[in-house]
């Protein structure tokens, strides 16, 4: 049967009609929507809890308004050695924004927005030594070590310009067991993310010194990467050789205000680090420090995209251990194949999400303690 076309007036009719109904199945999708992003923030007990929905590691608005809960949060951003001498320095973003990090010359360190007041440029361009001042590589102006603008070339052509007005904003910076953190406007104290953290690990980490980077790319949510990480429920199946290192009837999590930590004795008949444990720190929101006798490894997660995030993860070792190269060879051959297989995992779970097959599925309350404590810690977030 041909299809009826209208003429004339008709036609007006038939387009508003048509405008109307596409307006109100918008209307309700974006209504449902709504109330489906609203209904994830509510408080969970563990014992009944569901996990976040799909549609938190899939959907735009959601990663937008991430942005805040990052520049809220304590970022990792350098190992201290980047900045032991007057004028070191590092470069780096947190959540799309540009900052530096600079050790002044009377010592103290101090953070920046790398941006200058002028017309947005760069103070500094990469990681490095031997800063002077504070200049913009865009048009020269100057700062002094608090970030009042110092001079500039011809700025008195500039009419009613009122000079002490402008200053580079600042951002907090705190330095611990050798890691450079930094926060655009902190939630809390530093201190408060790592209360009893020294209580636990005592000297673990005294004289580690830094090695090397690795940095790795995932195709998913930063989150996913995050649950992955703070559970054991998976080693068995995912990770053969971590498995053989670790005692997974004694694997254990416990959660704090502001970090969770998984511990486990080592199997000594298999572990190349002697006796001890493996102590697993989950900082919130990103950060991980991975602690083994004789090494530390930590990673930052940065989202990139909505479905992307990368890794960085860096290396550091005590010089005793640092000096056995067979052992140092097997520790990282080890890291990178447990970093592939999560990746490779976490890729997959993502491509579920996005794929409309699975909404949220029941967190196991004796394994999956630590995805709970994380998830219910970024329900606040958004609270």
């Amino acid at each position: 049967m041909a299809t009826l076309r209208p003429k004339g007036d008709d036609c007006l009719v038939w387009a508003i009609r048509g405008a109307n109904q596409l307006a109100h199945r918008y209307a309700t999708r974006r209504q449902c929507t709504t109330t489906t992003m609203t209904a994830w923030q509510q408080t969970q007990n563990l014992e009944t809890a569901h996990g976040l929905p799909a549609l938190v590691y899939t959907h735009q608005d959601i990663a937008n308004q991430e942005i805040d809960v990052f520049r809220r949060s304590w970022q990792l951003l350098a190992h201290a050695a980047q900045l032991a001498a007057p004028g070191d320095h590092i470069v780096d973003e947190i959540a799309g924004l540009p900052v530096l990090i600079v050790r002044s010359p009377d010592g103290a360190l101090l953070g920046f927005h790398n941006v200058c007041r002028h017309r947005g440029g760069p103070l500094a361009i990469a990681c490095g030594g031997g800063m002077k001042q504070l200049r913009c590589h865009y048009h020269g102006w100057s700062y002094d070590w608090n970030g009042a603008l110092r001079s500039g070339p011809e700025l008195d052509a500039m009419v009613d310009f009122d000079r002490a007005a402008v200053r580079l904003p600042a951002i907090e910076v705190a330095q611990w067991q050798g890691l450079v953190f930094a926060s655009v406007a902190p939630e809390v104290p530093f201190a408060a993310l790592t209360a009893g953290i020294d209580a636990r690990i005592g000297a673990a980490l005294s004289g580690v010194e830094f090695q090397k980077r690795i940095s790795y790319t995932a195709q998913c949510n930063w989150k996913a990467y995050v649950d992955n990480y703070l559970e054991g429920y998976h080693v068995p199946h995912i990770h053969p050789a971590l498995n053989r290192l670790l005692d997974y009837r004694e694997y254990r999590t416990d959660c704090f205000e502001h970090y969770a930590l998984q511990s486990s004795p080592l199997d000594a008949a298999e572990s190349f680090y002697g006796l001890g444990e493996a102590l697993y720190y989950q900082l919130w929101p990103n950060t991980m420090l991975n602690i083994l006798p004789g090494r530390l490894q930590t990673n930052r997660i940065v989202p990139l995209a909505v479905n992307a995030c990368r890794i960085d993860f860096d290396y550091y070792y005590t010089p005793e251990l640092a000096r056995d190269a067979a052992k140092i060879a097997a520790d990282q051959a080890l890291a990178d194949d447990t970093q592939r297989e999560d990746i490779d995992i976490c890729e997959r779970v993502q491509r579920a999400f996005a794929s409309g097959s699975y909404d949220t599925g029941r967190v196991h309350p004796t394994r999956e303690q630590g995805v709970h404590w994380f998830q219910e810690r970024y329900r606040r977030a958004f609270a």
